[in-house]
């Protein structure tokens, strides 16, 4: 093989929401009288929003606003950090840069939906390498199907098998293989013995230890 794109994962990945995700989770949901522990929040890691509240709305149901009302309201949470507080995981910059230098595309393919996406990408001043957006919330079917991934090869206009992903979650990494996909696994630090993830072809502690030479062809 040899790579003709990247694709990178978002949340978690190329900037450390996912404590954000499961902070606005626990408010948004503790004002409706559910209280989430820890653990069930890292449960829906790398699953769509409206999933993550249909989940909890089927096992804990509440009155009053709807699953889409709630699941806006984490969104809206979670992208008012970014705009103000976001920065970038270790090592972000330089592996986009040293990627881009090397003449690959680049591609996000995340379960969140566009807005926060643009949020991201223009709070980490990563606009100019990022040739292609995919998310999950335009799929019939969210991470751990390959749905997204699929969409982010087929908007760079290279087979899913000459692209390389990096994910960070069990549910990414099914994602990313699923396309048919090499995967870079760079594990969230609260879910590195999960067993899905041996599944990718390579593991780094961090983004700062990747080098060009891990991609396939490199």
């Amino acid at each position: 093989m040899t790579t003709r794109a990247v694709i990178f994962d978002m949340d978690g990945l190329l900037i450390d929401t996912e404590p954000v995700w499961r902070r606005v989770e626990r408010e948004v949901f503790g004002a409706l009288g559910l209280h989430l522990t820890d653990e069930q929040g890292m449960e829906t890691m790398g699953i769509r929003v409206k999933e993550v509240a249909a989940l909890w709305y089927s096992r804990y149901p509440w009155t009053g606003p709807s699953v889409e009302d709630v699941a806006q309201r984490i969104v809206d949470g979670v992208i008012a950090f970014v705009r103000t507080e976001g920065r970038p995981n270790p090592g972000v910059r330089r592996a986009v840069e040293t990627i881009a230098e090397a003449g690959l595309p680049i591609a996000i393919a995340s379960s969140s939906g566009v807005e926060l996406i643009d949020a991201v990408i223009d709070r980490l001043d990563l606009r100019t390498f990022v040739s292609a957006i995919a998310s999950a919330e335009h799929e019939a079917e969210g991470k751990p199907h390959p749905a997204v991934y699929l969409s982010a090869a087929r908007l760079l206009g290279v087979p899913p098998e000459t692209c390389v992903a990096f994910e960070d979650s069990p549910n990414g990494v099914l994602s990313a293989k699923g396309a048919g996909m090499y995967c870079i696994a760079v594990p969230d630090k609260h879910l590195a013995g999960d067993a899905r993830l041996q599944q990718a072809d390579r593991t780094l502690p961090s983004l700062e230890d990747f080098r060009l030479s891990d991609l396939p062809g490199f």
